[in-house]
């Protein structure tokens, strides 16, 4: 089993009219929450570790991981509202969020006793580690999950607004990578975190995912670096795009160790993702592929 832990929220997405005050459409969103659903929908054994409200927001994100196939018994569940992010979304199609997040029911998140026996994977990122008292919970679950000999991805997916004391974050961010077994981030990611790939290697992980957006993946391990292209895609928006990335790494890998890739390995891993963030990006908001859009010509 894959246990995806960190916030779910609404997106608030605009609807396609131009200007600021364009109508804004809910859409189920955050980093690890796409990421477990997209997980789901492309076959994994996945469980969603979280705290979501009990508002009517709150019913819908937890009906649609179950309908996704996500196992929901480590969701906590509280009154407090549902984290809400406005997006705005440039002519190519990024996005960017302002957030409400205070007294929100994911910032309460408390460390569970255990996971489940048969966890072989555990994903962590974005608000949930930046946001105080549940970042503590997450990276103390981060912390105990390595430790006991999980596969660990970590996609930081900074939000800087988010963020009060930058330096205090790198700090922590960098405390964070002898526990990580393979980081993912993007290139606005690596340019706030500052540093290098080559450091961050040395630091703990086994390889290091750098999204590139129209420009590819890359990977970067201690013994190679293989890049490849975007899948070609009309843009819809990207919103969940890093997310997917995600899903398909942790999907793909199954239980093989990131040391144990070829390069050759590597390069079918990444054009598998490749493939999945650009089913993504072809339609409104964070809409994960399914397992039958993601096969290739002459597989049944």
């Amino acid at each position: 089993m894959i246990v995806v832990a960190g916030e779910s929220l609404i997106d608030l997405v605009p609807d396609g009219a131009p200007g600021p005050l364009a109508p804004l459409l809910p859409r189920p969103g955050g980093g690890p929450y796409n990421t477990a659903v997209a997980l789901g929908r492309i076959g994994a054994d996945v469980a969603f570790c979280s705290r979501v409200s009990t508002d009517a927001f709150g019913e819908v994100l937890v009906e649609r991981l179950r309908t996704a196939g996500v196992a929901t018994g480590l969701v906590q569940r509280g009154p407090e509202p549902t984290t809400l992010a406005v997006a705005s979304v440039g002519p190519d199609g990024s996005a960017h969020y302002g957030f409400y997040v205070e007294g929100t029911a994911d910032r309460l998140f408390a460390l569970p006793e255990r996971l489940p026996d048969g966890v072989r994977a555990v994903a962590f990122g974005t608000c949930s580690l930046a946001l105080e008292p549940g970042a503590s919970a997450y990276e103390a679950l981060l912390r105990r999950s390595s430790l006991a000999g999980a596969f660990t991805l970590l996609d930081p997916n900074v939000r800087p607004g988010l963020i009060p004391d930058a330096d205090a974050y790198r700090e922590r961010f960098a405390g964070w990578l002898p526990y990580v077994s393979l980081l993912k981030l993007s290139e606005e990611d690596a340019a706030w975190l500052g540093g290098s790939p080559e450091e961050w290697l040395a630091a703990g992980p086994a390889a290091v995912v750098l999204t590139r957006g129209a420009a590819g993946l890359t990977v970067f391990t201690r013994a190679y670096e293989v890049s490849v292209p975007a899948a070609r895609v009309r843009v819809v928006d990207t919103i969940g795009a890093g997310d997917t990335v995600n899903a398909a790494l942790l999907h793909g890998l199954a239980d093989r160790p990131v040391s144990a890739l070829s390069d050759t390995d590597w390069r079918a891993l990444l054009g598998y993702a490749a493939r999945a963030a650009a089913v993504t990006c072809s339609r409104a908001g964070a809409e994960p592929p399914y397992a039958r859009e993601l096969r290739e010509p002459g597989e049944v």
